[in-house]
């Protein structure tokens, strides 16, 4: 029995609370023994929650959409009160919050129960999870491989059947990387869709989004219709949703405009068999009634690329500047105590000047015209997610590679999804394919600004057409 309910998705499991079938003390102790027994090989969870969870229980749930259901917090900007947000960096393991943020809040709120915290990279800064602070997460499908990130705690989870659902965030793929890496589906919501408050504001330019990673295209609906919402003083608000996101599922589009590209915005060399997985779901869209053409936006990638390199080390160099003067030290003397690449980028970062990371954001303002124009034309752009199947443990390591070398392996694995990050645009990993070995491979499905149903129903019909739920890694 154990086996088949953690198997159901969150609304799955939710139900069988509500019916009475499982109470939610009963749910979490499955959860808890199966973390128990199988974390120990893939490194998912980090901080484990157990007792706050079953004090939660204890006090009472909610009558949310999830009541009962266990839930696991990525170690990066969704606070949980009492807990430290370390970033994956133990210049981080002393920062015990005393608060929740405000979408903690509305996770409780929808009635999920947080049994813990996920792994993440130092920083966030990569598409993998290797912090030294914690140790690799391992790929389920594959323990000698990534399970992408920074996520990559939270999709590795989920993969692993430890639960339904996890959080996650998005700055240039962290929730579209690893739900691809670990056969799951991962949507990064448009800017300002989800509110970032009270401690995050802009977060550099307004490339981050929060969501979820999870097995099913519903329990992802149903989770963004508990969760969106702005707060007081957000900087950015997202269009109003045309209703429940749940709700969309049931309801049949017109056929849609896809266009399809399985090449990057800027030169990337792209593995043969994600192409193909493009190609494959192109065919499957086409047969399924949707006028389907090949085509690129006109747009300048390269351009873009280049200020994707200069930009993306002012988001690790802004963090260390800012727990610099807080502690009132030296930013070179913390900076010291980060991992090679992280060094590397802060040196990056650190010789910046204002004019340029301004001059990143009129080309990011440039590139986002460009795709709302080609969006306007086309009502979902379809391209691989990872310019790659998910690489061994170590592809990153800037202390093998170099950093430079690093960097270049960093900017190649965003190829695909930063875009939608700089654009503010909806876009969702979907499972599609394998590789020989097992290991997962996504297609990317991208929306204009505020279409996330769009993408809910066609990830929906590729669901159904494609079925993946009844696929498990073998632990």
């Amino acid at each position: 029995m154990t086996d088949e309910l953690l198997r159901l998705d969150g609304l799955g499991q939710a139900a069988l609370v509500a019916s009475g079938a499982i109470s939610p003390a009963e749910l979490l102790d499955a959860v808890i023994a199966r973390i128990e027994a199988l974390n120990p090989a893939i490194n998912a969870v980090i901080m484990p929650l157990y007792e706050e969870a079953r004090a939660a229980i204890a006090a009472g749930l909610p009558e949310g959409p999830f009541r009962g259901v266990p839930f696991l917090v990525k170690d990066f900007y969704c606070h949980v009160a009492g807990t430290p947000t370390t970033n994956g960096s133990k210049l981080f393991v002393g920062n015990v919050v005393d608060h929740d943020s405000e979408l903690t809040r509305r996770y409780r709120s929808a009635g999920l129960v947080i049994a813990g915290k996920t792994n993440v990279p130092e920083m966030v800064t990569i598409g993998t999870t290797e912090p030294m602070l914690y140790g690799p997460t391992r790929n389920p499908w594959h323990v000698g491989h990534s399970a992408g990130g920074s996520s990559g705690g939270a999709a590795a989870a989920v993969a692993a059947g430890f639960v339904a659902l996890a959080h996650a965030n998005d700055g240039a793929g962290s929730t579209r990387i690893p739900a691809s890496s670990c056969g799951l589906f991962g949507l990064k919501p448009s800017r300002g869709r989800i509110t970032l408050g009270p401690d995050v504001g802009e977060s550099i330019g307004g490339i981050t989004s929060e969501h979820v990673v999870t097995r099913s295209v519903r329990d992802s609906a149903a989770m963004l219709d508990a969760t969106a919402g702005s707060m007081p003083g957000d900087p950015y608000r997202a269009p109003a949703a045309q209703g429940s996101f749940l709700a969309a599922l049931a309801q049949r589009d017109r056929p849609l405009r896809i266009a399809v590209m399985d090449e990057a915005l800027f030169a990337t060399e792209v593995d043969p068999r994600c192409r193909a997985a493009v190609a494959e779901a192109a065919d499957l869209l086409g047969g399924l009634g949707h006028a389907v053409t090949w085509t690129r936006p006109a747009v300048d990638g390269e351009a873009f690329h280049r200020a994707l390199r200069r930009f993306w080390p002012l988001t690790v160099t802004r963090g260390i500047t800012a727990a610099a003067e807080a502690r009132g030290l030296a930013v070179d003397d913390l900076a010291r105590e980060l991992e090679p690449l992280n060094q590397y980028l802060v040196e990056l970062g650190r010789r910046r000047l204002a004019v340029d990371y301004i001059g990143d954001l009129v080309c990011f303002q440039t590139l986002t015209r460009g795709l709302g124009r080609f969006l306007d034309e086309y009502d979902v752009l379809l391209t691989p997610t990872l310019a790659f199947p998910p690489p061994p443990l170590g592809h990153y390591d800037a202390a093998r590679v170099g950093g430079e070398a690093a960097f270049d392996r960093v900017i190649a694995s965003f190829a695909f999804t930063a875009p939608a990050n700089v654009a503010g645009l909806p876009a969702a990993s979907v499972p599609f394919a394998a590789t020989g070995e097992g290991l997962p491979i996504g297609i990317q499905i991208t929306a204009g600004l505020g279409g996330e149903h769009v993408l809910f129903r066609l990830a929906a019909e590729i669901e159904k057409a494609r079925p993946w739920a009844h696929l498990h890694p073998k632990l």
